[in-house]
Formats: structure tokens, sequence, C-alpha cells
């Protein structure tokens, strides 16, 4: 404890404060603990254990202080010096370019988890500190501000990063120990498009979507069963009006299988109408200015934007992926052959199929789709 007088005024005043003194590294410190009576003896003590125990571990105790605006908070919050290999940005950045990003069709969907929830949070922090208790209440508050399927995606992304750190040896342990999601079980949805909601938007789709590329797109989505993101990273080079294929490479495929798609009659007027609004861009769906494609998740905030429009047709509401659903339950349907319509959405095959049966099934696959194009333009009368 040092004792000092305040001020020079009679009657005397002191000031009573815990302090710790240690050596790290070789440097002697001293570290201030609190003011009494604030501070009792046995805060002092405790405060102080935990310091001598990250010294221990190799950790700066003079870093191991909290904000000042976090002063009054009983839990001590450790800080790691700019520049530290063991800051949670440090780690963040590493998890980023080393693993996520050379194994991730989409790598910008995991900064932004990191950007949104997790760095601001733990700004400056030193990686090896985080208990366990500050992720639960980190994806508490996720799930509070009625995000549970985001919260368990950043407990996922958590979960890998700091595996990846004790990999790095940024961390020795991970503060991840999750018995259960955090946002709960996912259920799958099962939504598909009844015929009569189908033939509402089929009726006048722009009528319903009020953009018209969107309605384009969507009309695509539904004729061929592909992938929302397979069709914002297509390029017209992809697109064989001669041959009537839509051919989806393997790096634009969510399972990283590339595949053709034939294409009906009415699947090419509909990619015709989006060449004519792209321009001269090399994207079938490109972004403002032309030089690069839509993100994905545009064309589900446009068609967020138009449930109410679809409310008024008489449709209840839906997702972009739901319209792959609704053209794989039409082929079931339509007494389409299950491996067929599952080669149809491009899903992979058994370990024994997708081993030994290498054929591309390309007139199968037409013919379904072409049953599938002639199911919905009889709707659409």
């Amino acid at each position: 404890m040092r004792v000092r007088r305040k001020g020079t005024d009679k009657p005397k005043v002191f000031t009573r404060t815990w302090l710790l003194r240690f050596k790290f590294k070789g440097e002697e410190s001293r570290i201030l603990l609190g003011h009494v009576p604030d501070t009792t003896l046995e805060a002092a003590r405790s405060e102080a254990r935990h310091l001598r125990e990250l010294a221990r571990k190799g950790i700066d105790p003079r870093r191991a202080r909290p904000r000042r605006r976090d002063r009054k908070s009983p839990l001590p919050i450790s800080l790691s010096p700019a520049g530290s290999k063991h800051t949670i940005e440090t780690l963040a950045s590493e998890f980023m370019e080393r693993h996520v990003k050379p194994r991730l069709k989409r790598p910008e969907y995991a900064q932004a988890i990191l950007d949104r929830d997790v760095l601001p949070t733990w700004r400056g922090r030193d990686a090896r500190t985080i208990e366990p208790h500050e992720v639960i209440e980190l994806l508490d508050g996720i799930v509070e501000r009625d995000a549970p399927v985001q919260a368990n995606r950043t407990a996922a992304l958590l979960g890998q990063m700091f595996k990846f750190g004790i990999h790095r040896q940024i961390v020795t342990a991970t503060p991840v120990q999750l018995l259960y999601r955090p946002g709960g079980t996912e259920k799958a949805r099962k939504r598909a498009l009844s015929d009569d909601e189908l033939t509402a938007f089929l009726k006048d789709p722009t009528a319903c979507t009020r953009y018209t590329r969107l309605a384009h797109a969507m009309t695509v989505l539904l004729l061929t069963g592909q992938r929302r993101g397979e069709l914002a990273l297509a390029r017209w080079r992809e697109v064989d009006f001669n041959a009537h294929t839509w051919s989806i490479p393997e790096e634009n495929s969510k399972n990283g299988q590339g595949h053709i798609v034939p294409l009906s009659d009415w699947a090419e007027n509909e990619f015709r109408a989006l060449q004519r609004l792209s321009k001269r861009s090399q994207w079938v769906l490109p972004a403002n200015g032309g030089e690069h494609h839509i993100d994905p998740k545009q064309l589900t905030r446009s068609l967020a934007k138009c449930q109410k429009r679809f409310a008024e047709c008489g449709i209840e509401g839906f997702t972009l992926h739901d319209l792959r659903r609704t053209a794989r339950t039409g082929l079931s349907r339509l007494k389409v052959e299950p491996h067929i319509g599952e080669r149809v959405l491009n899903h992979k095959q058994g370990k024994i199929a997708g081993t030994y049966d290498l054929h591309a099934y390309l007139d199968e696959k037409r013919a379904a789709l072409e049953k599938w194009a002639a199911h919905l333009k009889a709707l659409k009368r």
C-alpha cells in the first residue's frame, strides 16, 4: 500500500492506494490496483494474482488493464500493444488471409461478421485473455437483436478462428466452449410456391417485383433451379445461345463442382433480356458501372423490398432459395427420376455414384427442364 498526503492544507488528508510491484522480462514496474476504500484488500489481492498469472504466461500485465471507460468493471480486460502477434486484430487478420480467403468463395461474408460484431467488441484485446463468458455475452447480444441465425454463424466462425489461432500459436486455448447453438436449432425450410402462386407471379413478374432485372433473374432461377450466387457471378461467355446452355464453372458453384445447365427457349429469352439490360458488361448481372458483378445478397435485399407486392398478388413470403426448392419439387411432380432432378440442381451424388458415374446426363437434364418449362408455360396462360 502507498500512503500520500493530499494537498498542503490543514487538517492533513491522506490517500491510500494498492500497488503491485513486479518484474516482467527483466524490467521492474508497478501497477495501480485501486484506491482505498473503493477497492478492498481482498479485491486488490485477487487482481494482483490475476496479473501475476498473466506475467507467468508471458503476457505483459501493464497491458492487461481496462480502458478508462471500463475501469469500474470487476473483470480485468487485457489489452495488447499495437503490432503484437497476440491481439484480436492480428488473429482475425491472419485467420482471414491464411484460412478463409484460400478456402471460401465469398470471404467478405466472414470479414463482415468480424467487422460488425467481433472486432468492435474486443478491439485491442489480447486474444489469449478472452474468456468463455465473454464469447457467450457477445453471442447473446446478437440473439437479443433478433438475429439468431447470425449468432450461430458468428459462433461457428469464432470457433474456427480460435482453433486456427492455436494452430498458429497466437493463442494457447479457445474460449469458444458452447454446448449448443446460441441461436437455437435452425429448422430446414420447406417452402415451395404452389401452382396458384406461380400463376400469379408468371402472369406479370415485373408487376410483382417492380424491378425489371429482378423479374428476369427470378424467372431464370425458377426455370433452371440454380442458386442466386451462381447467377450473380455468371459471365456472358458462359452462356452459349448456340448450344442452348449455361456453363457454371466450379469456382462459382457452392459445392465446387461445375456443371452445364441446358436452357429451354423460355430460359434463353430471359437471358437475352438480361443481356440487353447489362449493355456491354461481361457480367450477366453487373453492379453499377458494369465492371463488377452484383453482390448475391443484393438480389435477396431486392426481393425483400417486394414482399408487400407479392402479398397483394396472393403470394406468401418466400426467398430466392425457395424458387430452387420449387423447381426441384416440380420435377418430382412431373415424374422426373430423382437422380436426374438432383443432377439438374447439381447436388453431389453418393460416394460410389460420384466416383464411378462421370456421365454428364446433359440430354436427360434438358428433357427434365423442358418438361418443367412446359408446365410453367401452361400455368402462365
